[in-house]
């Protein structure tokens, strides 16, 4: 499932983790641990890659997040609080100084009405920023290699 476009942004965000001597973690849901792999595909990931969880049932986000950080009052997957919220608890919950999360629906859709294609991802660390996507598609790997694009892309213009 790796791209060209995967590799590409796996090898810029390894190499200026390294040049800075910076680490990150990753709590992904519907990507499926594509972010990971993506960043663990790179030679030397082990100098900045500091682990993740694909938080995939809210028994998951319980085990894995809970208590990191302040757990938002309305939260739900599939949303910009809940991707911050990941991104917030694995940097935490890791030490590292950047953390990537991920939430949204690969197709079918979700529980809760979200299309499939449709995610939100985020970056805590020195910045924070996050971002939706939608993708219109119902091919459940062409939107997880989606979603691992855009959350690499914007985890990339973080550390810009």
């Amino acid at each position: 499932m790796f791209t060209q476009e995967l590799t590409d942004l796996a090898q810029r965000i390894g190499t200026l983790l390294k040049e800075r001597g910076e680490t990150v973690g990753v709590a992904e849901g519907s990507a499926g641990g594509l972010i990971s792999a993506t960043l663990l595909s790179i030679p030397g990931a082990s100098a900045y890659y500091l682990g993740g969880a694909v938080i995939y049932t809210a028994a998951a986000g319980r085990a894995w997040m809970a208590g990191a950080v302040e757990t938002p009052q309305r939260m739900r997957g599939a949303t910009d609080v809940f991707a911050t919220y990941l991104a917030r608890s694995v940097a935490v919950r890791l030490g590292a100084t950047w953390g990537i999360g991920e939430a949204g629906a690969a197709g079918p859709p979700n529980r809760y009405g979200d299309p499939a294609g449709h995610s939100w991802l985020a970056v805590a660390g020195p910045v924070e920023s996050s971002r939706q996507v939608l993708t219109g598609l119902d091919d459940r790997r062409e939107n997880m290699v989606a979603f691992a694009v855009a959350a690499l892309g914007l985890f990339a213009e973080a550390l810009a």
